[in-house]
């Protein structure tokens, strides 16, 4: 099963749309609620980056018997420093974006601690592709 969702950079009123899609999905596959758990928590943070940082992003969930594979492409400024953004606490953030109480810094770590395998490619200036697998079984 594929699932493909869009998302706009600032739209913060719809960040989690695709992530709570993806949820009904799994729970209607009797996916583990721990392993739902983790999966939904990383596609957040993650829509929740490309809503804060880019202009616009793509969303493709491949879910099979036994994982999921997400993969989110954005068109924004990339990462400048890979390293560094995994670090808990570390952000990029506009003022704008923490005042709406994002952008803490925690959404790189949330994501590498929720996925079972993290991919992250990113070109300052281009963009930032990141891919989340997590397996569905215990």
């Amino acid at each position: 099963m594929v699932l493909k969702y869009h998302i706009g950079g600032g739209d913060f009123v719809n960040a989690g749309k695709a992530s709570s899609a993806v949820k009904s999905v799994l729970k209607q596959l009797n996916v583990p609620q721990a392993r739902i758990k983790r999966v939904v928590i990383a596609l957040y943070e993650t829509e929740v980056n490309v809503v804060a940082h880019a202009r616009e992003g793509d969303i493709e969930a491949v879910i099979d018997s036994n994982k999921v594979t997400i993969t989110v492409k954005d068109i924004g400024p990339g990462i400048p420093d890979l390293e560094e953004a995994m670090k808990e606490g570390f952000s990029t953030a506009s003022r704008e974006v923490r005042e709406m109480g994002f952008g803490a810094g925690m959404g790189l770590p949330n994501i590498k601690r929720n996925s079972d395998d993290l991919h992250i490619e990113s070109v300052q200036g281009q963009g930032t592709i990141v891919r989340i697998t997590n397996d569905l079984k215990d």
